[in-house]
Formats: C-alpha cells, sequence, structure tokens
C-alpha cells in the first residue's frame, strides 16, 4: 500500500449526529482519483434523508459506520439545506449537492481520462451487462475491470472471501457498489480494510444508468421532490419512508437549529448540539 501523504477530505459538519462532507463534485472526483492512482483504500458514500435518519435511529450500526467513513455526500437536497443552515463563518455555501448517480458518471468520466479501471458490485446479472454497456458508450475508453452480482442473501464465509479476491485480482482502482442503503455501506465499512481502492456507495444509480430506473425531472430535483417523484412511482414500497421518516428528519433538524436535540448513545466524535465535529 503506498505510503505517500493522501488528499485532505473536505471539512466535515454534524447533522443530527452524522457527519456530512462540505464537498463538491470535483473535490469529491479529486479525492477519489487520487487514492485510486496510490492504490489507496477509502470509502465514500452519498447520503440522502434516509440514509441519515437509518443512523440517526441506529447509531451503533449505521449511524457508526457513516461517521467513520471517509467522505459522506449531501445526496438529497434537504442535506444540503441543513449544511448550510448550520454554515458557520467562514465555511463555504453548497449551491450543489453530490448525488450518487452522478458522481459515479464524473468519476467514470476522469477513471477513463486517466487509464484507472472501475469495478461493479451489487444489482442483477442483466442490470450489471446493461450497466456495462452503456457506460462503454458514454465513456469509449472506461476499463470495466468486471462485475459482480451477489446472490440476495447472506452471502457464506468461502463465498465472501471469493468475490473478494475477484476484486483485488482485477486490478480495479475504484469499486462502485450498488446494493442499496444501508447494505452497502455496510458492505464498504467491513470490507474497506481489505481493498486497495476507493469503494463508493451509489445506491440507485445503477439501475439508473442501465435504464431501468427514471430519474426525477430537473425541476423537482431542484426544489427537493425526487422523494415525491419517488413515492409515485411505488407509493407501497415507499410510504411508511417519505411521509414518516422524512418529516421526522425536519424536526430533528430544527431541534437541533435550537440546540434541543435529545441526546443519544455517543456514535462517534461528534457533538450532536452544535453540529460540530470534536
Amino acid at each position: 500500500m503506498n505510503t505517500q501523504t493522501l488528499p485532505v477530505s473536505p471539512s466535515q459538519t454534524s447533522v443530527i449526529g452524522i457527519g456530512v462532507h462540505r464537498t463538491s463534485y470535483e473535490e469529491c472526483t479529486d479525492l477519489i482519483i487520487q487514492n485510486a492512482k496510490r492504490h489507496q483504500s477509502c470509502t465514500v458514500a452519498a447520503t440522502d434523508v434516509h440514509s441519515m435518519m437509518r443512523g440517526y435511529l441506529d447509531p451503533q450500526g449505521h449511524g457508526y459506520r457513516l461517521n467513520n467513513f471517509t467522505v459522506v455526500t449531501p445526496d438529497g437536497q434537504p442535506v444540503r439545506w441543513a449544511l448550510n443552515l448550520f454554515r458557520k463563518s467562514g465555511e463555504k455555501y453548497l449551491r450543489d449537492r453530490v448525488r450518487g448517480p452522478e458522481l459515479m458518471l464524473r468519476v467514470c468520466e476522469r477513471a477513463a481520462a486517466e487509464g484507472v479501471s472501475i469495478f461493479l458490485y451489487g444489482s442483477t446479472e442483466a442490470i450489471l451487462e446493461q450497466l456495462q454497456v452503456k457506460l462503454t458508450e458514454k465513456f469509449p475508453n472506461l476499463k470495466i475491470a468486471g462485475a459482480i452480482s451477489p446472490p440476495f442473501r447472506a452471502l457464506t464465509p468461502q463465498e465472501d472471501a471469493e468475490y473478494v479476491q475477484t476484486i483485488r485480482q482485477s486490478g480495479a482502482g475504484i469499486l462502485f457498489v450498488g446494493l442499496g442503503c444501508p447494505k452497502q455501506e455496510e458492505w464498504a465499512f467491513t470490507h474497506s480494510h481489505r481493498l486497495d481502492c476507493p469503494i463508493l456507495c451509489v445506491g440507485a444509480a445503477f439501475d439508473m444508468h442501465a435504464g431501468q430506473v427514471d430519474e426525477a425531472p430537473i425541476l423537482m430535483q431542484t426544489f427537493g421532490l425526487e422523494w415525491l417523484y419517488r413515492f409515485m412511482q411505488e407509493p407501497v414500497r415507499l410510504w411508511k419512508r417519505y411521509l414518516l421518516i422524512n418529516p421526522l428528519y425536519l424536526v430533528l433538524v430544527a431541534l437541533q437549529l435550537f440546540k434541543i436535540l435529545p441526546r443519544q448513545k455517543k456514535r462517534n466524535r461528534i457533538d450532536y448540539q452544535t453540529s460540530h465535529i470534536i
């Protein structure tokens, strides 16, 4: 493993106890590419309200893992709004979020230009096949070192070891993981020490870029209404997430703003009341 000095991660702010980085597509892409070239492991999670709330409600599990990622990006607009709400003097105002699907494309573009190969882990074989076709059409010079569609069950130790060995032997410089939240973050957290490359948790990006899931219209994205677009597509599956969890997130952000957010068990070195990383 290369021991040279690594690029510094962007600054961080606590939002309901989860440390989210004040970063941009450019900063995050640079960090990933530089780590890839150094064969250095790092973990990146594109985090929306759903993931934030999972972290808040499960501080010793999902919350702890997120707070130990190299970079947690503000995927959802409400997360970006909270970062700007808690902005301190001298900190930059975030004019854009860092979405998993868009970050994946930007990283692939840079990887193709700089000769860094990628690996895809997650989803179904059919979607992975289509995803590889779409990515190589968009980025002809992109080298895809391999792809794995793991079974939708707990892996045996032997299966897990074989998959890790396949990824390592592929020589891939960047690993994209599309297992859905919180499974993908748990996988990245537990495997980062075994892989000498950046691991990016990108959620539904595989399905979107394979052409299986439509993205919300730009106007709905701008006003933070992606949740409504997805809810209209899958109301039975998503009603609890969007009609119960999202309002609770807004309440918790308001409580943090007025410094009355209930303290929970310590998750990491974060002061939940004041938004400071300590």
